[in-house]
């Protein structure tokens, strides 16, 4: 019995995504080691936190890097960074702020994690409306209060407000920072670079996603003047960093999974999704339709169209499969039958989009894929109608 069977904690095939409830993402053995030599030794945090850094920024092709302990927690340090600068007395206020002290969002932009931004002493001020946002509307939102641009970047849903590229450009024109919340958007591998030489001055990305580092990480990656800046707001430190406390099993665990991700092949492993894509559609009865392709073939399997879908769901360039099941073919609906595979032995996790289970191989060793198509079918035929 491993430790999660000793308290009677359910484990699960994870075919959904790298998801904060379930986990995040599993570390590879290479982290796990790496942690476990950090918790050998009483070391300098603060001396770790800089060579550390320096090391991930080499790696990522930028000038700084700093590990926090969650994206969100890099947020809140970004934030407190952009208002109070280098101001000792600012900085005793926060998160209490005034002046500058204003980051600007757009609404159709928005994701619900940017409370962060609050956390650091940050105000909003939002332009456009819920469904667009332009660059007109963005530069008249920019103020002598005006501390940051904050942009959650979605690939593939970027089409309702302001280009990174348009965004970068106003933020270097009006003279305020560029913030990229990029957490999930590895692969591709070039994001860890891409942004912050495209004009942003600072991108966080979740340590626990892609990264497949320890979950309570995270990383911020861009200016010196801003990490370093960071580096005296954040834990160790007093004041309202403090909280975000990284370990340094966490900080050498973060280390070494940035570096197997940046020495990984990503060609080759992509290539692996499709591959566990393709083997999911076939065991259906479809085709596939290639690598590439929009996604084709109605299965042979009863009631059901499985075809491939891309991008992911967080516009990451890999390929899902999808699941869609006819109307009235069976008696639960895809959030039913989603429910029903949680209650499975093995349970495994699927992602639910209206009338579809998606099927995402990131998350799957192999062996698993094998497994999440058999436990589909079997509850499929069980609400067959």
């Amino acid at each position: 019995m491993n430790i999660y069977d000793k308290l009677g904690v359910k484990q699960f095939i994870n075919a959904s995504a790298t998801l904060t409830m379930y986990g995040g993402s599993i570390m590879p053995d290479e982290v796990v080691r790496a942690m476990k030599e950090a918790a050998g030794s009483y070391v300098d945090i603060l001396e770790l936190h800089k060579k550390a850094g320096d090391y991930i920024a080499k790696l990522t092709r930028n000038e700084g890097a700093f590990i926090s302990n969650g994206a969100a927690a890099g947020l809140v340090l970004a934030a407190a960074a952009a208002v109070a600068g280098d101001d000792p007395a600012r900085r005793e206020m926060l998160p209490l702020s005034d002046g500058k002290n204003e980051i600007v969002i757009s609404k159709a932009g928005r994701i619900r994690y940017d409370f962060a931004l609050k956390m650091g002493g940050a105000k909003y001020a939002l332009y456009g409306d819920d469904d667009k946002s332009t660059e007109a509307q963005l530069e008249a939102a920019i103020t002598p209060n005006t501390a940051a641009i904050f942009m959650f970047y979605f690939e593939h849903r970027m089409g309702n407000q302001p280009s990174f590229e348009a965004q970068a450009r106003i933020a270097k024109e009006r003279g305020v920072y560029l913030f990229v919340d990029a957490a999930a958007q590895l692969p591709a591998k070039e994001n860890l670079w891409k942004f912050t030489q495209g004009g942003a001055d600072l991108a966080i990305f979740s340590g626990g996603k892609g990264l497949r580092g320890p979950q309570s990480s995270g990383l911020i990656v861009g200016k010196r003047e801003l990490i370093d800046r960071i580096a005296t707001i954040a834990s160790p430190n007093g004041g309202i960093g403090r909280p975000f406390k990284v370990g340094k099993e966490e900080i050498v665990g973060l280390m070494t999974a940035v570096r197997l991700y940046v020495e990984a092949d990503e060609v080759a492993t992509v290539a692996d999704y499709e591959r566990q894509v393709e083997y999911f559609i076939g065991a259906f009865g479809g085709s596939g339709g290639g690598v590439g392709s929009g996604g084709v073939g109605s299965g042979s399997f009863g009631g059901v169209e499985v075809t491939r879908s891309f991008p992911s769901e967080a516009g990451q360039p890999m390929p899902r499969a999808q699941v869609r099941l006819l109307p009235g073919a069976f008696k639960a609906d895809a959030a039913g039958v989603a429910a029903q595979l949680k209650e499975c032995k093995p349970a495994v996790l699927v992602a639910v989009q209206g009338d579809s289970l998606m099927i995402n191989p990131q998350t799957l060793f192999k062996g698993e894929i094998e497994i999440v198509a058999d436990k589909i079918k079997e509850v499929l035929i069980a609400n067959a109608t």
